[in-house]
């Protein structure tokens, strides 16, 4: 089976990083070193394995970067007022509230107590306001600007396009509809945002030129509802049961790889795809933040 037709969003990744380590550079020589503090509460095992590798890049790339980490039991107050003291800290231009945050704090609240200019993951009211709006001084939540990036760097034209967003979700799948359907040069597409009420989605994505799978649903996207012409977009993470491995579950995209990729003009793989192109976004957001603290 030939993989020609992948989109590598490591190698893209890794175009970023130079980019933004550029930037990084250039902060040091005028005595500024970008920094990014990330907030973890509990032990979830993903959270531990996303937030290690977030701060294995920044050291690499020059951030300076700090990490919270906070037990499962936490109130609410002891979380409000860790993020207002990152606020007021002057070293500090970034901060990541890791998801999930336990049921017993309301999450809403607590990415709202990030102050805008320091919402590099793009969760704030004011920044997802700017984004429906198309208001540039926004930050882009990282996963869709990934997307975004990863379609733009593979030169697939996006002005017309006919995309399909499986997924209503407000931390992928609103916020890439918002930015793939505004007039600008990196978009000017035409979104159809498709959900577990929406009928007929099969013949939805057959006529898609675009599709960026974001359902939480593992292998949702079968090769019966692409076409040839198709670039599919796999954002899922899903863990499902295999009894051949030693944990007994493994991780799967929400789309069939086996058998679209055969099918489609391009695809993502998972892992591989998103995943790394949503830490390089992240790394990015937090230069241009300490740009603007700058100024």
């Amino acid at each position: 089976m030939s993989l020609s037709n992948l989109i590598d969003g490591r190698v893209i990744a890794e175009q970023i990083h130079a980019e933004t380590s550029h930037r990084i550079d250039h902060f040091k020589k005028l005595g500024v070193q970008p920094g990014l503090a990330f907030v973890r509460v509990g032990e979830d095992p993903a959270s531990q394995v996303y937030v290690g590798m977030k701060e294995k890049t920044s050291q690499r790339l020059g951030l300076h970067s700090v990490t919270h980490v906070l037990p499962e039991t936490v109130s609410q107050a002891a979380v409000l007022d860790l993020i207002q003291r990152l606020n007021r800290d002057s070293s500090i231009h970034g901060i990541l509230v890791q998801a999930p945050i336990p049921r017993h704090i309301d999450s809403t609240l607590v990415y709202s107590a990030v102050l805008p200019e320091k919402d590099v993951d793009g969760f704030h009211p004011i920044n997802v306001g700017k984004v429906l709006l198309g208001d540039s001084s926004a930050f882009l939540p990282c996963t869709p600007a990934g997307v975004q990036e990863l379609l733009l760097r593979s030169g697939i034209s996006l002005a017309g396009a006919e995309i399909v967003v499986l997924g209503r979700g407000n931390i992928v799948g609103k916020p890439m509809a918002s930015i793939l359907m505004q007039k600008s040069p990196q978009a000017n597409a035409t979104v159809t945002l498709c959900h577990s009420y929406t009928r007929h989605i099969a013949e939805h994505c057959r006529r898609a030129d675009i599709i960026i799978a974001a359902m939480g649903v593992p292998r949702f996207l079968t090769a019966d509802m692409v076409h040839s012409g198709s670039v599919v977009i796999d954002v899922g993470v899903n863990r499902i049961a295999d009894s051949t491995t030693t944990s007994g579950t493994r991780l799967v995209g929400d789309v069939d790889f086996i058998h679209v990729q055969p099918k489609v003009l391009k695809i993502t793989p998972n892992p591989g795809g998103v995943g790394p192109m949503t830490i390089a976004m992240l790394m990015r957001n937090t230069v241009a933040a300490a740009e603007k603290f700058s100024k």
